[in-house]
């Protein structure tokens, strides 16, 4: 709540005017109105005098909290990715800032806000990127400063990504040599503390997070594989790869769409226009199909708050244009196939 909310709030509970907050203080009427509307703000001289009339403490006047428990932050960002899939980006950001000047020492909080965006931005087609990925930037940068060592390390890998896209390689490379070189699996502890407990659903829930998380690693590096395999024309490497990454989705229950990405990416490295209109044919309806977490017997206890309905169709939204994009370089040799124009029309109209 902010200082003029808290005003506000305060005097009407004491049974307040403005009138009376105005003459005790020995200001004007129409002084304290603009308090309570947030257009200014009472003077530094006035808030000790202020705090006594509404019967707090300075911190509550100012809204001061030093720093948000997990659960806060979690309920902060969520509302964010609602307000971002609803109102679209520009508006999410505008309310992240917000946060980010309410609470401007919360170095968690901010981290997670900067990843989110990053996340939104990758989601939905955002225009005039640059100007916010400046901001982003620099809250990772914030964080890589923080004095809390967990924020500080995840902030390294996000700023090293951002470096690759910028082609910045030494300065990649500066911040990959201070990564630690330690890591505790705190999880694993965790999840055999909890089974010991006899506490089974938070000791499932803490298992199943990091099977889904070490899945995706083993995609990801199977991803890698594929394209250095395409660059140096290892072509039936690249392509057992890809295979190899279509099982790993099935068997370890992934979004079916998972499936189809490295194919995709084989084939249009390859520029095999029937080949690739073929995975797309499977890979639009598998957008809009919602990956039921919680239906898998690996992942039952990993509870899912996302609007899925909404996001799945946003992501469909932005690949389409992705693709619409990319006809005009590494997509080129689709532009004029046809079944890949009716494919393009078909869901751009859903």
């Amino acid at each position: 709540m902010k200082i003029n909310e808290i005003i506000k709030k305060r005097r009407n509970s004491l049974g307040l005017t403005q009138e009376q907050v105005a003459d005790y203080l020995g200001v004007s009427t129409p002084a304290v109105n603009k308090w309570e509307k947030g257009s200014t703000y009472p003077d530094i001289t006035l808030l000790p005098p202020l705090a006594r009339l509404l019967k707090v403490d300075l911190n509550t006047l100012l809204s001061f909290k030093e720093d948000l428990s997990d659960k806060e932050i979690g309920s902060i960002i969520n509302d964010l990715s609602l307000l971002i899939n609803d109102k679209g980006f520009e508006v999410g950001f505008e309310k992240a800032m917000d946060k980010v000047h309410e609470y401007p020492t919360c170095d968690k909080l901010n981290f997670n806000i900067a990843l989110t965006l990053c996340g939104a931005m990758f989601m939905y087609d955002v225009k005039d990127k640059e100007i916010y990925e400046v901001e982003i930037e620099k809250l990772f940068e914030k964080a890589y400063n923080s004095e809390d060592l967990e924020v500080r390390n995840q902030a390294i890998p996000m700023i090293i990504n951002k470096y690759f896209e910028k082609k910045q390689y030494d300065k990649a490379q500066e911040y990959i040599d201070k990564l630690p070189s330690f890591n505790y699996d705190k999880k694993t502890l965790q999840g055999r503390l909890y089974k010991e407990l006899q506490e089974y659903d938070k000791a499932c829930e803490v298992f199943e997070g990091k099977l889904l998380s070490a899945t995706s690693e083993i995609f990801s590096s199977l991803l890698f594989m594929m394209e250095i395999a395409l660059e140096e024309n290892r072509n039936e490497d690249a392509k057992y790869f890809a295979s190899t990454i279509e099982k790993t989705s099935t068997l370890y229950d992934l979004w079916e769409y998972n499936s189809y990405v490295a194919y995709f990416e084989l084939y249009s490295k390859q520029k095999d226009a029937e080949n690739c209109v073929e995975v797309l044919k499977k890979m639009l309806p598998a957008i809009q199909n919602k990956w039921d977490i919680e239906k898998s017997n690996l992942y039952k206890h990993i509870k899912r708050k996302d609007d899925e309905k909404g996001i799945n169709k946003q992501f469909l939204s932005s690949f389409i244009n992705t693709l619409i994009k990319s006809c005009d370089n590494e997509l080129s040799f689709l532009k004029n196939n046809k079944e890949f124009l009716a494919l393009i029309d078909k869901y751009n109209k859903e």
